[in-house]
């Protein structure tokens, strides 16, 4: 089986001042807007989204869903799962690089020991579609069990 899935990026103008729109194949996103200054210059992040935003996202949303089926593939019955996935970045000698992902996930698992949900955790962490893909980053991760 295979599964593809595709975003189209559009960009208008030159690298500093130009700007352009993402677009998802789910329609999820429909000429989101990006642009230098809403990936480099807006501290609050609200002037616009960004690869490493759309990484972050990609990676919380498969990582907490890897980490479901973890739990309920050892008996456990998550009721509410919470990941917030931090990209780094840093203006190295090449460019700009990813240093670095954090993962911090919260779960609430009635049942679960913080052993047992610690192990589901790092099994999903390495499991998951897009930890594997961006295995060239450091990747850390603390898991807290409500």
């Amino acid at each position: 089986m295979s599964l593809k899935r595709t975003s189209t990026a559009v960009w208008h103008g030159n690298g500093p001042k130009g700007n352009g729109t993402l677009t998802t194949l789910s329609g999820a996103f429909k000429e989101q807007p990006y642009s230098a200054n809403a990936r480099f210059v807006s501290e609050d992040g609200k002037a616009g989204t960004n690869p490493e935003e759309l990484i972050a996202a990609a990676h919380s949303g498969c990582f907490t869903m890897a980490l479901a089926f973890q739990l309920t593939n050892a008996g456990l019955e998550p009721t509410e799962l919470k990941t917030v996935a931090t990209v780094s970045m840093e203006k190295q000698e090449p460019g700009w690089t990813i240093t670095g992902i954090a993962l911090e996930v919260e779960g609430k698992v009635p049942t679960a020991s913080a052993e047992k949900f610690d192990e589901c955790a790092n099994n999903a962490k390495k499991g998951c579609p897009i930890s594997r893909a961006l295995s060239a980053v450091p990747i850390t991760m603390t898991a807290k069990l409500l």
